[in-house]
């Protein structure tokens, strides 16, 4: 069985430029202090890292596919220099009216990066900064955790129906606790 954890970009691996913009080129792009860190971290428990992410940002035309493909390509190799890895990387580029089924809170995207694989997905977790990633963890029966590093804010998280098992201030602390309920 595979041990996972699935995580989001924007807002958990890097800082989300916020207002509804994007990240639209690898100079735009910013990790998170710790984050990189707490990605290894993972990765020397034996967890695989499943990046789950929306970009409509391609499908509305904003940037374009490659500039999205050379974003993750630095990304994946900014992480491997500093000793941790990703096992796959998976985007929604349509737009939210697209009616797709791998934008989340949709699983989808989820669905088609473990297809074939052994995952207990009650003992995962899903590490996101929005509504849209509790829904999509809730959604594969995940543990959730939402990361307060700017997209959403407390007092709104007490009005959704679907709320978060855990509430971090970033992806380092998270990581934290989980390898902490791991020791025992």
């Amino acid at each position: 069985m595979i041990k996972a954890i699935f995580l989001d970009r924007d807002g958990v691996i890097n800082r989300d430029p916020g207002g509804g913009d994007y990240i639209k080129s690898w100079k735009e792009f910013e990790f998170w202090p710790g984050s990189i860190e707490a990605i290894k971290k993972l990765n020397e428990k034996g967890y695989e890292i499943f990046v789950i992410s929306n970009q409509a940002g391609v499908g509305r035309g904003i940037y374009s596919q490659a500039s999205l493909d050379e974003i993750t390509k630095n990304m994946l190799s900014e992480i491997e220099k500093q000793g941790g890895r990703i096992k796959s990387v998976n985007y929604c580029t349509h737009k939210p009216d697209a009616g797709c089924e791998c934008r989340k809170p949709k699983t989808g995207t989820i669905k088609k990066a473990t297809k074939g694989l052994d995952i207990d997905f009650k003992n995962t977790y899903f590490i996101g900064d929005s509504h849209p990633d509790v829904g999509a963890g809730k959604g594969m029966g995940c543990k959730t955790i939402l990361l307060l590093t700017g997209k959403e804010n407390l007092d709104d998280v007490k009005n959704w129906v679907l709320k978060p098992d855990l509430i971090k201030r970033d992806l380092k602390e998270a990581v934290e606790w989980i390898l902490k309920q791991e020791r025992g």
